[in-house]
């Protein structure tokens, strides 16, 4: 693992799940790792209910934009954590891989969408731990 752990959050827009997950990352890791997102089939723009979810916790995501996945992307990442995205993310040994399970925001609630934020807090929380906890001598 590098020195700085690079993280790679991928799912199929690129727009909700990938996109909160990174901005808690970065939230939570300060400059401690690098956070990468992108999706198999990247939407045109954010989902503005995530923003909007984002934000009430005081997280800014309003200013990214969707990314188009790449072999490039995942074999520099130290961990790539998919969501929904199946068989579409490269798989290069040696890396850490994790499949989260949640409910795509798109099309969804205001409160569903909260919801998958705080799911998805507590999972980038316990990543961070893990991840530092690795990069420590």
């Amino acid at each position: 693992m590098s020195v700085k752990p690079i993280v790679l959050f991928v799912c199929v827009h690129n727009a909700g799940r990938s996109q909160m997950a990174a901005g808690w990352l970065k939230a939570m890791a300060e400059d401690r790792i690098e956070v990468r997102s992108a999706g198999s089939e990247p939407a045109d723009h954010i989902n503005p209910l995530a923003v909007q979810a984002m934000s009430e916790v005081g997280i800014d995501i309003a200013g990214e934009q969707p990314k188009t996945l790449t072999v490039d992307a995942v074999s520099r990442a130290d961990a790539v954590i998919t969501m929904g995205c199946g068989d579409a993310c490269p798989y290069f040994p040696g890396k850490k891989y994790e499949d989260w399970e949640l409910t795509d925001p798109a099309g969804q609630p205001i409160e569903v969408v909260r919801e998958v934020r705080d799911q998805i807090r507590q999972r980038v929380q316990a990543l961070v731990d893990q991840l530092l906890a690795e990069v420590r001598p």
